[in-house]
């Protein structure tokens, strides 16, 4: 082995890649982006999380319950409610995650030592449940009373009350594998067109970008149903995941992500100048999205900022409608706001991914 002619092909090594903008910007971002999403936008402490009050008490001293409930910076307080029937409506909406249920004796509990506070806990988010038990525990005091003893506080868990692994995951997964597989099927799409010279062809025909990039997306729409009832079907099988809503509702959003995640693949695959390319940039997204999304660490947890850019993601919207159909019951009707930015994402793509594609060779 002679040590020039290894420096020469080092040499041309990183030459190569100093030319490729693109695998420079991964090896350079992926640390980046990866130490930025692990020591500044993950935290498993939950703050903020959206809560219901219903004081029926309504005296100073349930007041200054809720005032002091609310400093914990566990809470932060977005409905008030008259009955706990409302509470746990809004929490099947997704419009809060724990309610504050105090109730219109509450004084004169606390003053016996019995039931004074209960937390309403929306069980289809582990991490809600693991912050609700942290309030519980927590001794208020107030009022010329004793400190508020944990037993003097339950907490109610709906929609999972076993605290299942599974039954939180398994709705999940199904975006999860979803936006693993459909991003990166398309994102190879046209560039696996032109390496195989298959573009010449596409030049000779007829067909309209709008048309190609639209029969391509059709039949991985077909594959990513198929896949959605795969996994539905194994997990109600195996892991005993109860499907509360219409499973029609189920499939219904499993398509809005499912186009959501080809309109990205195809603009990605616009930008690719080959598959390698297509998949590492495939990789950039697919991390963000399993980080920021929801599905790994608590959304409520991360920086106002991140929670921002993770609005961004088709997976956290996908979400919030997979588990409240599936575990709270609702329907799509209800949860309209993630239905709406899952078709504003998936117009804006494929908008994009139509412009950028040229029906000719660069």
């Amino acid at each position: 082995m002679k040590l020039r002619r290894l420096l020469g092909v080092m040499v041309k090594e990183l030459r190569q890649m100093r030319r490729d903008r693109i695998t420079l910007a991964m090896i350079i971002g992926i640390p980046v982006m990866q130490l930025l999403l692990f020591g500044y936008a993950i935290n498993t402490n939950l703050r903020d999380l959206s809560a219901g009050f219903a004081d029926q008490a309504r005296t100073s001293a349930s007041r200054m319950l809720a005032r002091d409930i609310v400093a914990t910076g566990v809470v932060a307080p977005v409905l008030e409610a008259e009955t706990p029937q409302q509470l746990v409506e809004a929490m099947r909406r997704g419009q809060i995650s724990i309610g504050i249920v105090i109730p219109m004796d509450y004084e004169r509990r606390r003053a016996e030592g019995r039931e004074a506070l209960q937390i309403l806990v929306d069980g289809s988010d582990n991490a809600v449940q693991s912050a609700a038990a942290q309030l519980a525990r927590m001794p208020f005091d107030g009022a010329g009373f004793e400190p508020l003893a944990p037993t003097a506080i339950s907490v109610v868990g709906f929609y999972n009350p076993q605290r299942s692994s599974a039954v939180n995951i398994v709705p999940g997964l199904v975006g999860v594998i979803l936006t693993m597989t459909m991003v990166l099927f398309t994102a190879v799409a046209i560039v696996r067109e032109r390496e195989r010279g298959n573009m010449e062809l596409l030049i000779a025909t007829p067909v309209t970008s709008a048309e190609l990039m639209i029969g391509k997306v059709i039949p991985y729409v077909i594959i990513g149903l198929l896949q959605t009832g795969m996994v539905l079907a194994l997990g109600t099988w195996l892991f005993h995941v109860p499907i509360g809503g219409s499973l029609l509702d189920v499939f219904i959003a499993a398509g809005l992500l499912i186009v959501a995640n080809l309109a990205l693949g195809l603009l990605i695959s616009t930008r690719a100048q080959s598959q390698f390319q297509a998949m590492q940039m495939t990789f950039f997204i697919f991390l963000p999205s399993i980080l920021l999304s929801g599905f790994m660490f608590p959304f409520a947890g991360m920086p106002r900022s991140v929670q921002w850019l993770a609005e961004v993601l088709p997976l956290t919207h996908f979400l919030r409608l997979i588990r409240g159909v599936m575990l709270r019951g609702a329907s799509l009707w209800e949860l309209w706001p993630g239905v709406v930015a899952l078709l504003a994402f998936s117009t804006v793509m494929m908008a994009g991914a139509i412009l950028r594609f040229r029906k000719r060779l660069d």
